[in-house]
């Protein structure tokens, strides 16, 4: 079973995430609407995988994966920005901070399901 962490501070959004990728066999789902929750989960389970946001009102999504990506305990946990930011300037800092992919909002769900299938190796 792969846990993913889901970090989205819209619920309809997380929810249409969640629902996208449910059709993947052998995943779990953990949810956290701020980049505070995502920290605070962190140490309670080990994430095969966290899918976030970068606009979140607390911690956001850039912020939350330069942290992660250097914490020794944290950092290969692979990342994955699904967001409404769409600029080359936002998705380059975003790769190379450490996110595996980005992809824009609205998504298309089969690529995303292709996507964390190819970063967990599913």
């Amino acid at each position: 079973m792969k846990n993913v962490l889901l970090v989205e501070d819209s619920s309809a959004t997380r929810s249409m995430i969640r629902a996208t990728l449910e059709e993947i066999e052998g995943l779990s789902f953990e949810e956290a609407s701020t980049g505070f929750e995502a920290l605070k989960a962190l140490p309670t389970q080990s994430f095969d995988l966290i899918i976030t946001d970068i606009n979140m009102p607390d911690i956001n999504g850039l912020e939350l994966i330069n942290f992660i990506k250097n914490h020794p305990s944290y950092r290969n946990i692979p990342f994955l920005i699904v967001s409404t930011e769409g600029s080359e300037e936002d998705k380059k800092r975003g790769i190379e901070l450490g996110a595996s992919d980005y992809i824009t909002k609205p998504f298309n769900p089969e690529n995303l399901r292709k996507i964390v299938k190819k970063t967990l190796g599913l």
